[in-house]
């Protein structure tokens, strides 16, 4: 995973330069550019398979017909390259870049279908003087581009575009709308005006100044045969999780996982120590199995024990982190810079977890995430069952404990529940009004025949996995992780357990008053039972409530009352001040009135740490 930059047109050397330098962070390992008459490729390197100069980007093939500049990880890249030897392509580096290229050279597009990882990347066919972008089927690898003064430029990351626009300006439709924050990662649209992100699942070839984009990937045309027996189905994602584990361990780096004690990341890292000790894989490294958990003791959101429960199952030693906030308060803007976007929490317990890996020598990760969202770990997800189920009592009372047994009730931050019988009643006459007034789900694939085929709770993950929710969160992981240097691979985002997920009926996700059963039962021999079959739900976030009345309260007090906070277009500040002034001064602030309170202070910290910063006069 690095960093890339590209140009198509006229541009500076040295310029050209100075925009690949923006990307540092994301390729600290090497450094490496192509240019050729109006031709510029840049690769920030962050070495992680073949770490020898044969590894090194911008790389090329084919007696030099063809140049790459990638971002990413292509985990079946052994199986691939076997194949292509097969049809007489030779190999003289070990790294999986060399077998994208060579893949491109064999199948063209159709080499999309082949890859079993995350990417984006350009390729250049001098001959027929054209370039070819892909973006991975979900878009955990970021990729942007824009048109400037006749030129195409793409790049990693915004802050290695915006020196090359005449003026920098802020997408205010965006950044004024907090409902917005869930929404916009999904479109093309981004926090600068004329800059574009790149689709998710789509290709693209360059030539003659026309992008004509494509898309290569939907999930409801790869959807999975399932068996009909529950057992069945749990025996089949045992397998796909464990090959999807297996293969993303391939690394010549030590590797580690984010470790929150929850089922998800417990499920990866509790696989990959059965991996490690009972199958054998070449690319396997030396060390390959660590933990390290972000601790907020005497917080409602604190989950070491768990965690450490974990790490101990295996015989490893977990690498607590406590986050004191304070430590990194006076970097946040940097890191904000860095992150570029806008979201609900603040990026420092993240950052942090994953700085304390690249300062113990781990560069690649293997983390939970996506799990909530394709098999339906959020109540705000799973409570939608009763939309079609309203009528059932038996079912509308399963999913109901479900969510009881899995509510947070500290009775401060997270507030008690009322009576079942009135949270029954509540949600029935909701799901009587949507019913009533025809209600129905929108999305842009709502039109194809598997969309109309399923249950309202099945569209409604496929929306927060495609739309909403997890293509937010993919971008955040990617930021918090490569900021500081280290690669996120996320077995739960295997494209065969995407398509897999979508094709189970809903009984299979939430079964028997748990959440996400078959992952349960499919891991649960590998980690402790009660972690496997754990109800309440904490997730890796922050303390927000505890950290805006205790150790930052005098960072935002001073905030609020900063000239420049009183004078942003950004915010209104009059809300503003009067949502931190409340978590900090009431007793019985809830933890969603802190988060609405970061969000709502945001867009101005966003404005301070990165529109000002990219939007200086050039040098």
């Amino acid at each position: 995973m690095c960093g890339i930059f590209g140009v198509i047109g006229k541009i500076d050397e040295e310029q050209a330069r100075n925009c690949l330098d923006t990307l540092s962070h994301r390729g600290p390992d090497g450094y490496g550019i192509w240019t050729e008459k109006e031709v510029f490729l840049g690769h920030r390197r962050l070495a992680i398979l073949d770490l020898s100069e044969r590894g090194k980007q911008p790389m090329s093939f084919g007696n030099g017909r063809y140049w790459i500049t990638l971002n990413g990880e292509i985990y079946n890249f052994i199986e691939i390259r076997e194949e292509l030897k097969a049809r007489g392509h030779t190999f003289i580096s070990d790294s999986d870049t060399e077998v994208v290229l060579a893949a491109y050279t064999e199948w063209g597009e159709k080499c999309l279908h082949k890859f079993n990882g995350m990417w984006a990347f350009a390729i250049w066919d001098r001959h027929k003087e054209e370039m070819f972008i892909s973006r991975d089927r979900f878009g955990k690898k970021p990729l942007f581009y824009a048109y400037i003064n006749g030129n195409f430029v793409f790049a990693s990351e915004m802050k290695a575009i915006t020196p090359l626009l005449d003026t920098v300006e802020p997408n205010y439709e965006i950044l004024n709308n907090n409902a917005r924050i869930f929404y916009y990662e999904s479109t093309d649209a981004c926090l600068i005006k004329n800059i574009k992100r790149f689709p998710a699942g789509h290709c693209a070839i360059y030539k003659n100044g026309n992008l004509e984009i494509k898309r290569y990937w939907n999930t409801l045309d790869n959807l999975a045969e399932v068996p009909e027996k529950y057992e069945d189905q749990v025996e089949q994602f045992r397998g796909l999780f464990l090959d999807a584990c297996k293969i993303r361990m391939r690394s010549d780096v030590p590797i580690g996982t984010a470790l929150s004690g929850g089922l998800d990341s417990s499920a990866v890292f509790s696989a990959v120590a059965h991996i490690g000790k009972n199958v054998s894989d070449e690319r396997k490294p030396a060390n390959w199995q660590n933990a390290f958990s972000a601790a907020f003791p005497g917080t409602p959101i604190d989950e070491t024990m768990f965690a450490r429960k974990v790490a101990q199952n295996v015989g490893v030693e977990l690498s607590s982190v406590t986050i004191d906030p304070q430590k990194y308060v006076d970097k946040l803007f940097d890191y904000l810079y860095l992150f570029e976007d806008i979201y609900i929490t603040s990026p420092i317990p993240f950052i942090a977890v994953y700085k304390a890996m690249r300062d113990n020598g781990v560069v690649v990760t293997l983390d939970g995430h996506a799990a909530d969202e394709l098999f339906g770990g959020y109540s705000f997800d799973f409570l939608h069952i009763l939309h079609d189920e309203m009528f059932s009592f038996r079912n509308s009372k399963a999913v109901i404990d479900t969510y009881y047994d899995s509510y947070i009730n500290d009775g401060v931050q997270f507030k008690k529940l009322p009576p079942k019988f009135i949270f029954w009643a509540k949600e029935f006459s909701r799901n009587l009004v949507k019913k009533a007034i025809g209600y129905h789900n929108h999305n842009a694939d709502e039109n194809h025949p598997e969309w109309k085929r399923m249950d309202y709770f099945t569209q409604k993950l496929y929306i927060s996995s495609h739309q909403t929710v997890l293509p937010t969160l993919l971008r955040n992981y990617d930021r918090y992780s490569m900021i500081n240097g280290v690669e996120i691979r996320m077995p739960f985002m295997d494209y065969r357990i995407v398509s897999f997920a979508f094709s189970l009926p809903w009984t299979s996700k939430i079964r028997n008053g748990y959440t996400k059963s078959v992952i349960r039962d499919a891991t649960a021999a590998f980690m402790p039972r009660d972690i496997a079959y754990r109800k309440t739900k904490v997730g890796f976030n922050s303390p927000t409530v505890d950290w805006m009345r205790g150790p930052l309260k005098h960072f935002f007090m001073e905030t609020i009352h900063d000239r420049n906070f009183l004078n942003s277009k950004f915010i209104d500040p009059k809300d503003v001040s009067s949502k931190i002034t409340n978590v900090i001064n009431d007793p019985r602030t809830t933890f969603s009135a802190a988060e609405a309170a970061w969000q709502s202070i945001n867009p101005y910290f966003w404005e301070q740490s990165f529109l000002k910063r990219v939007a200086s006069p050039k040098k």
